[in-house]
């Protein structure tokens, strides 16, 4: 009796813990394998390729992602090949090729990480389809790294390409003809060409902005070997990224309101003149003002003439570059003046309190400015001109200190003889220099070495900069609590600035280098580093 009660009982727990089981399934463990091919028509690695069709099966649903930007051609294409399904899930990817193809040249289709499985998004990395329109595969490959002139980060997706180095190759072609083999940086700084033929080839490598494999300087960056490769070769090739000066060029001109236009300009716009023909727009005398915008590749024309004209007649010189444009004038309404400060709440012992102007402004009246700290005592100060839009407002600054400035009415006199007609007033105060930290730099390898050392903030802004001094240090003082990076610069020519490279003058951008750690400074902080120059 006692045995069929256990019997009883065993069955209904097993009844109940099956119950339980059906009403609370895990699911399984998570699927995290990338798709494998399972059959490729024709065959992967087929020589003497003839067909205008590639199927490539794999052995669970598959999506392509970003394909535009993942996929590289090989020798590229001329027209893109239709590859399909985009935006659905199968387990094929159909490509139809539209292109003549080149004879006896091995094809390599990468497709980077645009193939992932459609449930978990596990990509299938660097898979490359080859064939070969000859007899035999290409197996021959270099390699490499890029790097940014001047950014400490890099930009991804660079085209690295190669060109072959016979006759027929100029400096024209990298404008007008697409590469023979080109691969991609992908989102690392490293790169491959492989599937290549022995010979000679010269090296490029293009940031652009639309992916047809040509340089367009206005858009593009550019990196390049000075020396032609031979492959097969065991070195490692590494290419630095640089924008270029454009040749200067300048536009038509734009009014923006009564009395005020913008020339827009390409290139280097130092020693660009603007002369109005004054017998041709039917004037005697202008009077004017030429600024450049800051950091804009603008220049800011002011005018004003004795008589009311429609249009006005321009020469655009610059060295013997020549443009004749005319300005079309609608506007009624000169821009009423605007004052503002560079300043607001903390007045930092590094910052310079700048008044600023949205018109050039022609006279200002010391007499009509006051300073005052929080004991009400008068603070002497000076002011000083930096540009035509800028003054500068300087005074010794004490520590933990509060400030009013105040700007009365007719203290400014813009171009057009307008005046500030309202009290400006802007309350600041200061902290303890306790509150800030410094940096001391000390350098070896340094001799016969002229470099710039630039203090950037992490997002590579520049804060402050100076030459290395015959002693071998730079201080930054007086700084505020934060992460910093510092930058050197080799100043090959001494001209005091980053010289930027040259593709058709076989030019290269002078060289940088960052110190290898972003740099905290706390309150109260001394730093001390050593950089090697080597």
């Amino acid at each position: 009796m006692r045995l069929i009660k256990f019997i009883i009982a065993l069955i209904l727990t097993l009844s109940i813990s099956n119950c339980a089981r059906r009403g609370n399934p895990t699911g399984g463990p998570k699927d995290e394998s990338a798709p494998i091919t399972i059959k490729t028509i024709p065959e992967f690695e087929t020589v003497n390729f003839d067909k205008n069709e590639i199927v490539i099966y794999f052995d669970e649903y598959i999506k392509l992602k970003d394909l535009n930007k993942n996929l590289i051609v090989s020798p590229p294409f001329k027209y893109p090949a239709e590859i399909t399904p985009l935006g659905t899930p199968s387990k094929k990817i159909t490509i139809k090729i539209k292109d003549t193809l080149l004879s006896n040249t091995t094809y390599s289709l990468n497709f980077g990480e645009s193939i992932e499985d459609n449930n978990e998004g596990n990509v299938l990395k660097g898979f490359k389809y080859v064939f070969s329109t000859g007899n035999h595969i290409d197996s021959l490959s270099i390699k490499g790294n890029v790097s940014s002139a001047l950014s400490k980060e890099t930009d991804k997706y660079v085209a690295i390409c190669l060109y072959d180095a016979n006759k027929t190759f100029n400096d024209s072609t990298i404008y007008k003809e697409k590469p023979l083999y080109v691969t991609n940086t992908l989102d690392n700084l490293g790169w491959e060409i492989s599937n290549l033929k022995k010979g000679n080839y010269h090296l490029v490598a293009i940031k652009e902005e639309s992916k047809d494999f040509l340089f367009n300087p206005k858009t593009d960056k550019i990196a390049f070997l000075d020396t032609v490769i031979s492959v097969p070769s065991k070195k490692e090739y590494n290419l630095t990224l640089f924008k270029e000066t454009l040749e200067f060029k300048a536009f038509k001109p734009i009014e923006v309101s009564k009395g005020h236009l913008i020339f827009g300009y390409e290139g280097d716009g130092d020693g660009f003149k603007i002369e109005p023909d004054i017998h041709k727009s039917g004037i005697e005398n202008i009077n004017s003002k030429i600024f450049k915008e800051k950091e804009k590749d603008t220049l800011n024309y002011y005018f004003t003439t004795e008589k009311p004209i429609d249009s006005l007649f321009f020469k655009l010189i610059k060295n013997n570059y020549l443009l004749e444009e005319k300005a079309i004038l609608r506007s009624k309404k000169i821009d009423s003046l605007i004052i503002k400060s560079n300043i607001r709440g903390t007045l930092n012992f590094r910052d310079t309190l700048t008044i600023s102007t949205n018109n050039p402004y022609d006279l200002f009246d010391k007499n009509q400015f006051s300073i005052y700290d929080k004991d009400t005592i008068a603070v002497d100060f000076e002011l000083k001109r930096k540009n035509h839009q800028d003054l500068l407002v300087l005074f010794n600054k004490k520590e933990n200190q509060n400030y009013k400035i105040t700007i009365f009415p007719k203290a400014i006199t813009d171009f057009f003889k307008q005046v500030n007609k309202d009290t400006i007033t802007y309350n600041l105060r200061t902290k303890k220099k306790d509150n800030y930290g410094s940096i001391n730099l000390s350098f070896t390898n340094d001799k016969d070495k002229t470099v710039i050392v630039q203090l950037l903030d992490i997002k590579e802004k520049l804060i402050a900069q100076k030459h290395k001094n015959s002693i071998g240090k730079v201080n930054f003082d007086l700084l505020l609590p934060g992460k910093y990076l510092i930058r050197i610069i080799y100043d090959e020519n001494q001209n005091g600035i980053w010289d930027t490279g040259n593709y058709l003058k076989k030019l290269q951008p002078e060289k940088t280098m960052y110190f290898s750690n972003e740099i905290e400074v706390k309150e109260n902080w001394f730093i001390n580093e050593t950089i090697d120059l080597k």
